[in-house]
């Protein structure tokens, strides 16, 4: 890929910013109208992070791409936690309303949205892809665990270990490699307190679920409660050798404080998100010595997805972006911008500063989806660990 066209791409993201991100594109209603023409309107949610890349991808696909000309990209931002309606919420009432000629004609889904639309409306609002229609979609060896003929996976995300290799120079390989580490290295590891970050929900579940047959992780029947008690005494017996400040055992708050901690030397490893990490490095706010790994069983990850419902108007300018997210260019443009981990074969992709991505293994990725369990998970969290002395 030139670097003069990424370099663009970039600068054409960041100047396009203020439009989209103050509501100019992200404020439509209920997707009703259709798209007009060439246009193909692509929904999307998630923090700003996620809005800035798209913006960049959008414009790179109209300005730059193959299909430019052809088609022209459109996009509809919705900034997590701030509306009454998810978007899964909004398909859903707009399928059930049997409406048809939408504006909804491409959405970009995390697991547990995907999982979301599934219950409620089922896989048949979603077109059932045709690779035949989406060429660069047999350089993906990703597949989701939901729905798989339905969505194509594009990045990756997923929490890995994170860990200051002045002090670690041969992490643990699996979680009782771990375990072993953090008894010789009382206080040397923490993992934020769960339900206030996602990679301490990913440790401490993917520690109880370890115990527990691999179909639970997907699943939101209530039986399976009655099968944590095993993994909770494994959180209750490595309490001890959590991190301590005071005197006292502290869960830091949200992924940012253990990522903190591990960057001041409080600690020596945590859980964490790869992007987050590498993201952070890269700016120059991580130290250079913090490096991830994963171990295995892997922690939780997720495979974000791209579908196509059946009440949109603009099928194939949708299969058209769909292809072009599976090129070199905007895998580039992902790795460079947010640290995202490309699902296609890196060798055309200048992973300069992100070499660490090259080494995760995509296919071991463990995507968590166990509904409103996570409520009652959360709460005994709080009340049988939270509460240790």
């Amino acid at each position: 890929m030139k670097v003069r066209r990424l370099t663009a791409a970039l600068m054409a993201g960041a100047l396009a910013a203020g439009a989209v991100g103050c509501g100019g594109s992200a404020g439509t209603e209920g997707g009703n109208g259709g798209s007009s023409d060439n246009t193909v309107t692509i929904w999307a949610t998630g923090s700003d992070n996620v809005r800035q890349i798209y913006e960049t991808l959008v414009e790179d696909f109209n300005t730059n791409s193959e299909y430019a000309g052809t088609y022209q990209a459109e996009l509809q931002f919705m900034l997590s936690g701030t509306g009454a309606q998810t978007l899964p919420d909004m398909l859903a009432s707009a399928f059930k309303a049997n409406q048809t000629n939408t504006d909804y004609d491409l959405v970009d889904l995390s697991g547990d949205d995907l999982s979301k639309i599934v219950s409620l409306i089922g896989e048949e609002a979603l077109v059932q892809l045709d690779d035949a229609k989406i060429p660069n979609a047999g350089r993906v060896t990703a597949q989701s665990t939901v729905a798989a003929d339905y969505v194509q996976p594009y990045r990756g995300t997923t929490v890995i270990l994170a860990y200051d290799s002045e002090k670690v120079a041969n992490p643990p390989k699996t979680m009782d490699e771990l375990t072993a580490w953090m008894e010789a290295n009382p206080g040397r590891f923490a993992y934020n307190a769960p339900g206030t970050g996602g990679a301490g929900d990913s440790f401490a579940r993917t520690s109880v679920y370890n115990f527990l047959p691999e179909e639970a992780i997907t699943s939101d029947d209530p039986a399976w409660e009655e099968q944590w008690d095993e993994g909770f005494a494994y959180l209750e017996s490595i309490h001890p050798y959590m991190y301590t400040s005071g005197g006292s055992i502290v869960y830091p708050n949200k992924n940012q404080g253990t990522l903190d901690l591990l960057n001041q030397g409080e600690i020596d490893m945590c859980p964490n998100w790869a992007d987050m990490v590498l993201s952070q490095r890269a700016e120059g706010t991580l130290k250079d010595t913090i490096k991830i790994a994963q171990i295995d069983p892997a922690f939780t990850g997720s495979l974000q997805s791209l579908a196509i419902p059946t009440f949109g108007s603009n099928e194939d300018g949708a299969y058209a972006f769909i292809d072009y997210m599976l090129t070199d260019e905007a895998q580039e443009i992902m790795v460079r911008q947010m640290a995202a981990i490309p699902l296609v074969d890196t060798a055309n992709i200048d992973m300069t500063g992100f070499e660490d991505v090259e080494n995760l293994d995509v296919s071991n990725f463990r995507i968590m989806s166990i509904g409103d369990l996570s409520t009652d998970f959360n709460q005994r969290w709080d009340s049988e660990i939270a509460t240790l002395h």
